[in-house]
C-alpha cells in the first residue's frame, strides 16, 4: 500500500532501538524524511545511518533527552516544520506502591506526560496552519488495564491519555490526526528489563519468566518492532485521516476487553 506520505518530515522520538526504531524504519521505507532523536549519541547515529543507505531519506539526529526543557528546545527547532510526530519515552522503573516518593512521579511525568504535551503544543500549531499533521504517540497496554508493578506508568500514560482525548477533537478540523498506540509486550530492551524483574522477584530463570509471560499472550509470542512501526505507520499515513482521538492495543490479544 502507498502511505501517501512520501516526502513529508517526521520527528520520531527515541528512536535510536526498539519501537521508536520500528516506527522510523517503517516512515523511512514510505520515503519520509527523519529526525532521530535519543539521549545516546553512538546508538542514535548508528541507527540513522543504517536508515539513510537502506531508505535513501534525509535524517538528522538530535542526541538529548526530550524530559527536559533544553533538550525539547534542540529537539523541537531540528523538526521545525515537520508533519509527523511520534512520541515516545523509555517507561519508569517497576516497583510497589510503597517504594515511590513524590520526586519518582515528577521524573515519570516529565518524560511520559510533560514531554509529548510538550511537543504537542510546539508542533502542532504549524500542522493545523498547513492544513495536515499526524501525532502518534506511544504509550501502552496498562492505560487500559493497569498492569501493577508499573504503576508510575500507568499513572503518568494515563495522563496523556485524557489530555489527548480533548486535544485531538480540538485539532482534527484542522486535518492534523493525534491517536495513541498501546504496545504491550514486544521483544525490546524494556522487554528485557521487565522480565529481569520476573527473575528477581519469583527466583526463576530468564526462559522460564519469558516462558510465563508468553503464556498470558494469546498470540503466543512477543510482538515485533517491525510489525509495531508498520502499524504506526499506517496511523501517519494518508488512509488514516477519519482515525481521531483513538487507544490502538497492540499486545497479541493479551488485554482481555471487549472494547
Amino acid at each position: 500500500m502507498d502511505l501517501g506520505i512520501k516526502g513529508k518530515k517526521a520527528l520520531v522520538c527515541a528512536s535510536s532501538k526498539g519501537l521508536g526504531l520500528g516506527c522510523a524504519e517503517a516512515l523511512a521505507a514510505a520515503g519520509v524524511n527523519l529526525v532521530m532523536n535519543a539521549r545516546g549519541a553512538e546508538a542514535l547515529e548508528a541507527s540513522a545511518e543504517r536508515i539513510r543507505q537502506e531508505h535513501g531519506v534525509e535524517v538528522t539526529t538530535v542526541a538529548a533527552d526530550v524530559a527536559t526543557e533544553e533538550g525539547q528546545a534542540l529537539v523541537i527547532k531540528a523538526a521545525e516544520g515537520c508533519d509527523i510526530l511520534v512520541n515516545n519515552a523509555g517507561g519508569p522503573p517497576p516497583g510497589m506502591w510503597q517504594d515511590w516518593d513524590r520526586e519518582d512521579f515528577i521524573k515519570a511525568l516529565d518524560a511520559n506526560m510533560l514531554a509529548p504535551i510538550a511537543l504537542i503544543k510546539a508542533l502542532v500549531p504549524g500542522m493545523m496552519e498547513r492544513g495536515w499533521g499526524r501525532v502518534v504517540n506511544i504509550t501502552s497496554q496498562s492505560v487500559r488495564a493497569p498492569i501493577p508493578v508499573l504503576g508510575l506508568s500507568n499513572s503518568a500514560r494515563t495522563g496523556l491519555t485524557g489530555y489527548v482525548a480533548g486535544t485531538a477533537r480540538q485539532v482534527a478540523g484542522k486535518g492534523v490526526t493525534i491517536n495513541n498506540l498501546l504496545p504491550g509486550i514486544h521483544a525490546t530492551d524494556r522487554a528485557d528489563s521487565l522480565d529481569a524483574n520476573v527473575v528477581k522477584q519469583k527466583g526463576i530463570t530468564l526462559d522460564e519468566a519469558r516462558a510465563e509471560r508468553q503464556a498470558g499472550i494469546p498470540a503466543g509470542r512477543y510482538g515485533t518492532r517491525e510489525e509495531f512501526g508498520a502499524t504506526c505507520a499506517f496511523l501517519c499515513s494518508q488512509h488514516a485521516g477519519f482515525i481521531v482521538g483513538q487507544n490502538l492495543l497492540l499486545d497479541g490479544g493479551g488485554t482481555n476487553l471487549t472494547m
